[in-house]
C-alpha cells in the first residue's frame, strides 16, 4: 500500500488525464504519460498512447449524465494504473518515478492559465464569495472560503 502522499500525486495524475484529454494541453501531456508509464520500453509507451487515446475517445462519446460518470470512472482508472506501478517499483525507482510524474504533471498542466467560456467564471487561486443583505452563496470547487454575514439590520423607519 503507498504512502498518503504517493496515492494522493496518482489521484492527481489520473485527474489530470482526464481533464486534459481533447485541450490543448493534451498532446504534450498525453506523449509524458506514455513516455512515464513506459519507463523505457518503446513497446509499452505505443500501448499507452493507445489506452490514452481509448479513454479522449470515451470522453468525448459520452453526453450529459453519462459523461460526468465517464470522468470519474476514468480518473478512477487512470489513478489505478499510477498506483499500480508505483507499488511494484522498489523504494528508490518509487521515489525517482514519484518526482518524475509531479514534473512532467507541473510541466504540462501548470494550472497558471485559466480561460472561460461564454457565461462562465474561471479562476487562477483561491476564491472568497460573501454574502449580503439576505442573500445566499455557494461553492462546489477547490479551495474555497464561504462566509455567509448576516447585514445589519435596517433602523427605525422613519416617515
Amino acid at each position: 500500500m503507498l504512502e498518503q502522499a504517493l496515492t494522493a500525486l496518482a489521484a492527481a495524475g489520473g485527474a489530470a488525464v482526464v481533464q486534459a484529454a481533447g485541450t490543448d494541453a493534451w498532446a504534450g501531456l498525453r506523449q509524458a504519460v506514455a513516455r512515464w508509464f513506459a519507463r523505457g520500453d518503446a513497446r509499452r509507451e505505443q500501448a499507452e498512447l493507445e489506452r490514452l487515446d481509448q479513454t479522449t475517445g470515451e470522453l468525448q462519446a459520452a453526453d450529459g449524465d453519462v459523461a460526468e460518470r465517464a470522468r470519474i470512472r476514468l480518473e478512477a482508472v487512470w489513478q489505478t494504473r499510477i498506483e499500480t506501478l508505483l507499488e511494484v517499483l522498489d523504494e528508490t525507482e518509487r521515489t525517482r518515478a514519484a518526482d518524475q510524474l509531479r514534473s512532467l504533471l507541473a510541466q504540462h498542466l501548470p494550472g497558471t492559465d485559466v480561460s472561460a467560456g461564454d457565461g462562465g467564471v474561471a479562476v487562477g487561486g483561491n476564491v472568497e464569495i460573501r454574502a449580503d443583505h439576505n442573500s445566499a452563496a455557494a461553492w462546489h470547487m477547490g479551495n474555497v472560503n464561504v462566509s455567509m454575514a448576516n447585514p445589519p439590520q435596517p433602523g427605525t423607519p422613519q416617515g
